[in-house]
């Protein structure tokens, strides 16, 4: 009997080794003949076991219009729940996963919308990895049962890296050329915080000091360092801690409809400096797409695809070239009308119709007295 535990043991340890063999293959990348390593950045679906009407044709289009070699989704895949979604899909007004009190009917809720998005993915055979996002946590699923929907996908390669206490899911991967690591790419899980265990593995992270680019779900503060206070009447201008604010016109782009006032940072910030970290791209405010520079690193929040909220949709490349690999090269686009486009420095302005005009007038008569009786 002890002979026959002691070749089961030693079988499970060898499969443990092989498993993690596995994974440790699972996170290198590789530019294979070409020049350029494309990234699409894809965000916030946000749906549940009945996708949305529009949500699986853009993802199908984003992925043939970008035609990258390696996707990444920064987070909230799945909608935990709310009031309802009317006529974005099939199931009005069941929008969510959660089932309160029914772990089974959740987990299986997930495993559904998680199928329909990862299920176009694998049609175009690209790896992929995902990095969690606030929603994603508040289906309450357990760590190990995320990694099983993961694992379960062939072309998706998250593994679990950080292996933190609390179950956060960190990933790094090296894009290698000629079995060289020319860049790194972080997959950071901060859908419920980034804790100090996850920012001492980013720490001890054998990067061999090449190149990083970091994805991942919740703008870090530093973004806040992008705006500046302006007149209400300027363009882009949008009422938010009091003042009218505005994307940094000499170090920023886009649109953004949510800001704060420049100030404060992140415990991560300077660890992601540390290794060489030459950029970093979130999503999670959906309608917010821009990219900036601060402290010599490029910032960007990227559009979400969650049609059962409002417009602007979108999605970002970063092109990473193999000769210049700390060189940011990055495509923000906007969905409109079933086409992916990369998206002009000036602000995103919706169809331009007598409805969305009047809308607008109204809006910025409100933010202008608003703004007015602030002081």
């Amino acid at each position: 009997m002890k002979k026959f535990f002691s070749i089961l043991f030693a079988f499970l340890l060898l499969f443990t080794l092989f498993v993690n063999a596995a994974a440790a293959d699972a996170a290198a990348l590789s530019f294979g003949s070409k020049d350029t390593f494309t990234v699409l950045q894809l965000t916030d679906p946000q749906d549940d076991a009945y996708p949305a009407h529009k949500l699986l044709p853009f993802l199908k289009t984003a992925i043939e219009t970008t035609k990258p070699d390696f996707i990444i989704l920064t987070g909230d895949i799945v909608e935990d729940t709310r009031a309802g979604d009317l006529t974005s899909d099939a199931q009005p007004f069941r929008e969510g996963v959660f089932v309160k009190g029914d772990y089974g009917k959740t987990l299986a809720n997930v495993k559904a919308a998680c199928a329909a998005v990862f299920g176009v993915l694998e049609q175009y055979g690209i790896p992929y990895a995902v990095a969690m996002g606030n929603n994603d946590y508040k289906a309450q699923l357990k760590a190990e049962d995320w990694l099983a929907i993961f694992a379960a996908c062939p072309h998706c390669v998250t593994v679990d890296m950080s292996d933190d206490a609390e179950g956060h899911i960190d990933t790094y991967f090296a894009v290698e050329a000629n079995g060289e690591p020319v860049c790194g790419l972080l997959a950071l899980d901060n859908g419920k915080s980034f804790n100090e265990e996850q920012l001492n593995w980013l720490k001890n992270l054998q990067t061999g000091g090449v190149p990083c680019y970091a994805f991942e779900h919740i703008a870090l503060d530093e973004t806040n360092n992008l705006y500046e206070v302006c007149s209400v009447f300027d363009d882009g201008a949008i009422i938010a801690d009091g003042k009218a604010m505005r994307l940094n016109q000499e170090i920023a782009h886009g649109h953004t409809e949510g800001a704060s006032l420049p100030g404060g940072g992140s415990a991560q910030f300077p660890v992601l400096k540390e290794k060489n970290t030459v950029a970093a791209f979130f999503g999670h405010y959906h309608t917010s797409g821009y990219t900036g520079v601060y402290d010599g690193m490029t910032l960007g929040l990227t559009y979400g695809c969650q049609f059962a909220k409002s417009a602007p949709y979108g999605a970002r490349t970063v092109t990473i070239h193999r000769d210049d690999p700390a060189r940011v090269d990055t495509t923000l686009f906007v969905y409109e009308n079933g086409a992916l486009t990369p998206q002009v420095d000036a602000p995103y302005h919706a169809a331009d119709n007598g409805l969305v005009k009047l809308y607008n007038l109204f809006a910025t008569l409100l933010r202008t007295l608003s703004y007015t009786l602030k002081f």
